[in-house]
């Protein structure tokens, strides 16, 4: 398997261990919908993605889930299974067709003990997750439910960009939507519709276009 130019793994090791991940290290694809890593499963390995993007999810209550993050090109995932208990858990699912470079946990551990600046990188890796994931939960303790939803749209089109159109470039579903907001499918759909009627955001089919992001970011500074 050859370097990519956005894989964690490859960028952050020294020149002379390429051929130990070329010789270990293996280009796994998925298509959209399927799953990568499922929650509770023992750790198989690490993937480090080099295109598409991923939900990261975890179950949350019965029958529903919460929606972590999205991971994409030059992110990790599975790398929450580190622990000694060797079971992942969050599950991934890919929500675009997605590529990733894929390695067993044995052989993470060898290159990370060989590879000081990318045990340094992943050092600063986690203490991100950290500082994002402390910050997930005092949204959901401190906001209500109408600013979890502004602030969920404002993350969606700051990780996938707009188009032309100002659309958010990406095709969740309002189900994943509300994952990602901490809520119901129901109280999202009355909520965006109070937003259009107020005119912050447009809809066209499931795309959403923010016309008045200052006013989101009121919602979410309050």
């Amino acid at each position: 398997m050859q370097h990519h130019p956005h894989c964690f793994l490859g960028k952050n090791c020294l020149a002379e261990w390429q051929t130990a991940i070329n010789t270990n290290a293996s280009l796994v694809n998925y298509n959209k919908g399927e799953r990568i890593v499922q929650e509770g499963t023992l750790v198989t390995g690490f993937y480090f993605i080099h295109t598409g993007r991923a939900k990261i999810h975890k179950q949350w209550g019965e029958g529903r889930e919460l929606i972590l993050n999205f991971a994409g090109p030059g992110d990790i995932m599975g790398h929450r299974g580190m622990l000694e208990e060797q079971h992942y858990p969050v599950s991934a699912t890919a929500i675009e067709p997605l590529s990733a470079c894929f390695i067993t946990a044995d052989f993470f551990k060898t290159t990370l003990l060989v590879n000081h600046m990318l045990a340094y990188k992943m050092v600063l890796f986690y203490a991100n997750e950290l500082r994002n994931a402390e910050q997930n939960m005092r949204n959901m303790a401190h906001m209500d439910v109408k600013t979890r939803i502004a602030n969920a749209l404002l993350k969606l089109q700051d990780i996938f960009g707009v188009d032309k159109s100002g659309a958010i470039k990406t095709t969740l579903s309002r189900q994943d939507m509300a994952s990602f907001a901490s809520t119901s499918y129901e109280t999202l759909f009355k909520t965006l519709n109070d937003f259009i009627k107020e005119g912050i955001i447009q809809t066209t089919g499931k795309s959403i276009s923010i016309q008045q992001e200052q006013a989101l970011r009121a919602l979410v500074k309050i």
